[in-house]
């Protein structure tokens, strides 16, 4: 930790989640990107998409230069309490639904009449017409 640096809590950051008012976590340390959000070569939707989590592993896949690390500086505006920040969180897959065998014969009922139908209305237009010519 940085002395003298002012400690925000992780709820406090990720308040700040808006084009207008972007902070961001970055190495535990929290940046008001605001005023660069115009600038960013990326757009203002790259910053905001790295509100509300620890931004650190986005900067650092990107590969910024020693050049936009030393202009993160002048974002500084303290650091985080790391007591604040939210364990990571574990991949749940999605629930699936369970196999119904009674749903595939639907499926399959519901294949054949799509192809029937249209057949049984032309033959029986064409019965029709049949039967209803003048001779």
């Amino acid at each position: 930790m940085v002395s003298g640096a002012k400690t925000h809590s992780f709820e406090e950051v990720a308040n700040h989640n808006k084009i207008k008012d972007c902070w961001l976590i970055i190495s535990g340390k929290v940046y008001d990107v605001t005023p660069f959000m115009d600038e960013h070569p990326g757009g203002g939707e790259v910053l905001l998409s790295a509100t509300g989590k620890d931004g650190t592993n986005d900067f650092e896949d990107i590969g910024h230069s020693d050049d936009a690390r030393e202009m993160m500086e002048k974002y500084y505006i303290g650091v985080i309490d790391t007591k604040t920040v939210p364990a990571k969180r574990t991949y749940i897959p999605p629930q699936q639904t369970p196999y119904n065998p009674n749903a595939k014969a639907s499926e399959s009922l519901a294949k054949i009449l799509r192809f029937l139908l249209p057949l049984f209305v032309l033959g029986f237009a064409l019965t029709l017409g049949l039967y209803t010519k003048k001779d």
